[in-house]
């Protein structure tokens, strides 16, 4: 068996033999860097799509990469159905009783054999249950349901952020941003989102851009007031009203409200925020595997989370470093209605940037199908590797070969369109047909025993038991406590304040119900700045800083030891309170003015002895992590250059050894033609003696004479034909003891490239990337506090007296 656990590459199965109908033992072995120019899984039902785009997936954890996956019908979930002991009660609870029914079996038996099936399926490819622990190792697996309990929840509002700053600053970029988000957004809400002759489009989109072009983000309720309340009079040369009339943006910002109210909305407001690099890894590092889970979603639902995630992966894309090896992957399932042909969904714009520029950030993307017809090969045609299964229909094939000859015609590969046609009507289950721009020829091949349990769809129950642990480390409890503290005592007048002392009020964010009061709690802010300056680690950094410290009836003695740091965010601030609300009692101390010049000296000296920049460094690779870079981040953006240093160093060893080995087999070609040769000429030597001693031989006996000179010639002749013989027998022997020694020396060179190949995958290993910590303090000349001022936050009274931040 062929080793297949090498550095940067896949082993998705073995080439397969179309005559015959059987794998060879030729192992297929895919590089993960051509996976960057992206890949297309195309297949009917049966064919075996769905268990190569697992094994893809499990070979990507296997060599640390992590990747987003868009699972439409609930298959992918099987990836977290992996036993490395391969006990049929690790597979019972997973046996489906009706399908243990129809087989005549009871559930425990199917379990065994199923078990059985397993191990032996394994061993067939040359694989062992270590490598389905190694496996579980290399990854986190988490199943994700946006607008669901099922698995992690996972919220959609943050997806309304403003986006960062080289997205605004890039015309195109920011252009599709807001497009998709509006459009989506309308999807969901059961309306047109034509860019171009939707009014409600048009409306959104351009809150949007005024938003997020101040960096300000939008939540759904800020929406709706910007609705009924836009920042903007015109809109293009017309003016807002008559362009879009008042009484009908009351109409739409309430289909909107009505949305954000129903029940079955609730669950998209809640989970974890959709952050792409959270899908990615873990906070400690580690690559994760993120199985979004959406075939409990509406049509409309669906679309609008997809536009939304992939909306979300080009701003995080935008914001990596370029890269030739393979950062990342995002595969999406059963992209039927995702990338028609003709239409133009919401989830089409951004799926096509994807495929045009994810490559020069290493994010590989693949699609899969079963439905080749509804795929837009024209764009299609940026893919690099097409796995081709068994179709359905001579139509399906037409387009495949369509899209084919497109892909090849992009990279300026030729294109044998028959020779395609004949292999393709020739696959059956397992069988695909990999077409990979970056290779000579096509390669036929069938995929290798999945070291996941391909069990079928999973259910939301089996999701959520598979989740559980998960999900109760992921509840979000932030402010509970918060919420739980009573109003105390509140009067409906606030203090008046001397014109020096700066008094703001935070904007209330939750909805007020019938008899809910609103009530102000005085906080005290202090906005700073402050500059870590530190030549030696290259360290030259300036933060911004804002402290809140909530106040009761008394200043503490040391106000700023109580506050609660905001680390590079400012407050949304507005200079008039609700009407109608009530205010705590402020402390006497704070009515006065020269007390927020002592407060604002107290906290230069507390952020002097308290304020430290911490920073990461790796001696091995002589780097250092960015200011406010976690050490998770750090070490993936460490393995990340690791693995682009590996990858340089493993080309450079197939540069070195590649010629080398070459030329030592085809010296064993050459020898062996030689042994052929000679073992030829030996034969022919032996015949030819043997015709001259019998013919001597015969002469000799019935001849008239004895010892007559033809007699003696003959014999001289079989004499010097027998040395002859002997020599080419001698000759043959040298010549196989050529071939065993060209042999040999092939060995310890394949040898010596994996003592090399052993050292590089040592030296670019985890336990190589050693980190120390670093604390970086300010000098007192390098920090300046802006201003402290009078902060009041709303809070929601409720009738009970409990209350809650309405922030």
């Amino acid at each position: 068996m062929q080793d297949f656990e090498r550095l940067g590459v896949f082993y998705l199965g073995k080439q397969y033999d179309l005559e015959r109908k059987q794998h060879t033992d030729e192992l297929l072995l895919y590089d993960s860097k051509d996976l960057t120019t992206h890949g297309v899984i195309v297949g009917m039902t049966g064919s075996g799509k769905t268990g190569l785009a697992i094994s893809l997936l499990e070979e990507a954890a296997i060599d640390g990469i992590p990747a987003i996956v868009i699972d439409p019908k609930g298959d992918l979930g099987n990836l977290l159905l992996t036993f490395p002991d391969l006990k049929a009660s690790d597979f019972a609870p997973w046996i489906d009783p009706a399908e243990a029914l129809r087989k005549g079996q009871k559930p425990e038996e199917l379990a065994a054999k199923t078990a059985e099936q397993w191990k032996a399926g394994l061993a067939e490819w040359g694989q062992t249950p270590d490598r389905i622990a190694k496996f579980r190792d290399a990854v986190d697996i988490a199943v994700y349901t946006p607008g669901s309990s099922a698995g992690i929840p996972l919220t959609v509002l943050r997806s309304l952020a403003a986006p960062p700053q080289s997205t605004v600053q890039n015309a195109e970029a920011f252009r599709d941003a807001i497009s998709a988000a509006a459009a989506s957004l309308l999807g969901l809400m059961g309306l047109e989102g034509d860019p171009l002759r939707s009014r409600e489009h048009i409306l959104l989109a351009n809150i949007l851009d005024r938003a997020w072009r101040d960096g300000q983000s939008v939540d759904m309720p800020a929406l709706i007031r910007y609705l009924q309340q836009p920042p903007f009079d015109k809109i293009g040369v017309m003016d807002l009203e008559s362009f879009f009339p008042a009484k009908e943006r009351f109409a739409l910002s309430m289909q909107l409200n009505n949305l954000l109210a129903s029940p079955g909305f609730s669950a998209w407001m809640t989970g974890e925020p959709l952050d792409i690099q959270r899908l990615l890894y873990t906070p400690e590092g580690k690559p994760r595997l993120s199985i979004l889970s959406i075939s409990h979603l509406s049509d409309a639902e669906r679309m609008f989370f997809v536009t939304i995630l992939l909306s979300e992966t080009i701003a995080w894309m935008r914001n990596q470093s370029g890269t030739s090896s393979l950062r990342a992957l995002l595969y999406m399932d059963e992209v039927f209605g995702y990338f028609p042909p003709s239409a133009n969904p919401p989830s089409k714009t951004p799926m096509l940037t994807l495929l045009k520029q994810a490559r020069a950030f290493g994010l590989g993307v693949v699609l899969a199908t079963q439905n080749p017809v509804d795929l837009d090969y024209k764009g299609l045609s940026n893919c690099g590797t097409w796995f081709l299964g068994r179709l359905q229909t001579e139509r399906d094939k037409l387009r495949v070969l369509d899209g084919l000859e497109g892909a090849s015609a992009t990279v300026g590969q030729s294109f044998d369109r028959g020779q395609m046609e004949r292999i393709l009507s020739g696959l059956g289950s397992r069988v695909f047909l990999m077409n990979n721009v970056h290779d000579d020829a096509p390669v036929v091949f069938q995929s290798r025993w999945a070291l996941s349990f391909l069990r079928g769809p999973l259910t939301r129950e089996q999701m959520s038991q598979l989740m559980a642990e998960k999900k109760a480390a992921h509840v979000d409890t932030g402010g509970a406590a918060r919420a739980t503290a009573l109003l105390g005592n509140a009067s409906e007048q606030r203090s008046v304040l001397p014109p020096e002392i700066i008094e703001r009020f935070q904007p209330r964010r939750l909805s007020r119900g019938p008899n809910v009061g609103l009530t102000y709690r005085p906080q005290l802010v202090g906005i700073a700045k402050v500059h870590f300056v530190q030549s030696a680690s290259g360290v030259d950094h300036a933060q911004g800083l804002t402290f809140v410290v909530p106040l009761d009836e008394a200043l503490p003695a040391e106000p700023w030891a109580e506050c609660e740091p905001l680390e590079d965010e400012s407050l949304e601030l507005e200079s008039t309170p609700e009407d109608k609300a009530q205010f705590n009692a402020l402390p006497a101390e704070l009515t006065r003015a020269k007390q927020y010049t002592s407060l604002t000296t107290a906290l230069k000296d507390f952020i002097y002895r308290n304020r430290k920049l911490s920073i990461w460094k790796c001696a091995a690779l002589k780097q250092c992590s960015q200011p406010g870079e976690t050490e998770a981040d750090f070490r993936v953006r460490l393995s990340q250059g690791a693995r682009e240093q590996r990858d340089l160093l493993v080309e450079k060893l197939r540069t070195k050894y590649a010629p080398k080995i070459a030329s030592i087999q085809e010296q064993i070609r050459k020898a062996e033609q030689r042994v052929e040769k000679e073992k030829a000429q030996a034969s022919q030597q032996t015949m030819n003696a043997a015709i001259s001693i019998g013919t001597s031989l015969l002469g000799a006996i019935f001849g008239r004479k004895l010892a007559s000179t033809a007699n003696m010639t003959r014999a001289a002749s079989s004499v010097r034909a027998a040395t002859r013989i002997s020599k080419e027998r001698q000759d043959i022997g040298q010549a196989n003891e050529s071939v065993e020694a060209l042999a040999q020396r092939l060995a310890d060179l394949e040898a010596e490239f994996k003592t090399e190949s052993d050292k590089v995958a040592e030296q670019f290993s985890e336990q190589a990337l050693d980190l120390s910590e670093i604390q970086i303090t300010p000098k007192k000349t390098d920090i300046a506090v802006n201003q402290v001022l009078l902060v009041w936050q709303p809070w929601l009274v409720k009738p009970d007296g409990s209350s809650e931040p309405a922030t």
